[in-house]
């Protein structure tokens, strides 16, 4: 059995590094939204042109960058979503309870100070973990039924 892995949420740590190293070796394929900030925040006006109003300018980008998350997630077997520390991640929360809508196995991923403001978010999840390794641990578990050593 391999498995589909869309990591999505938070841009500005490495997390999705650690768990692609982490996997090698694991039948598992990954995907993720276009982690380049510049480039998920222009490219509706790069593309379809500059809008003087800064929330068309946000709008347009956010069309845009919908058309890869619905198809990561709707093609994914398993959806982790990453809250990171310094920013309130409101397109992750987003991909988290479109993920659990269309009944995706989905694993959320952030540090204890974020257990109460997430409850919701993590109580859709089938697991929530604090270190991008335990998310690796989970997948090598799913996919070899061993446990961690």
């Amino acid at each position: 059995m391999g498995l589909k892995v869309y990591l999505s949420g938070e841009i500005h740590t490495d997390w999705r590094e650690q768990i692609i190293t982490g996997a090698d070796g694991l039948d598992v394929t990954f995907d993720s939204p276009v982690t380049d900030h510049g480039a998920s925040d222009d490219c509706g006006v790069r593309i379809l042109g500059a809008e003087p109003n800064k929330y068309w300018h946000d709008h347009k980008g956010a069309m845009v960058n919908a058309i890869r998350t619905r198809k990561g997630i709707a093609d994914a077997d398993v959806v982790v979503v990453r809250f990171g520390d310094k920013y309130k991640q409101w397109n992750a929360a987003f991909d988290a309870g479109y993920a659990a809508a269309l009944g995706k196995s989905l694993i959320v991923l952030h540090g204890p100070d974020h257990q109460h403001a997430l409850k919701e978010v993590d109580a859709a999840a089938l697991a929530v973990a604090e270190e991008p390794g335990q998310v690796v641990e989970i997948l090598r578990y799913v996919l070899t039924g061993a446990l961690p050593a």
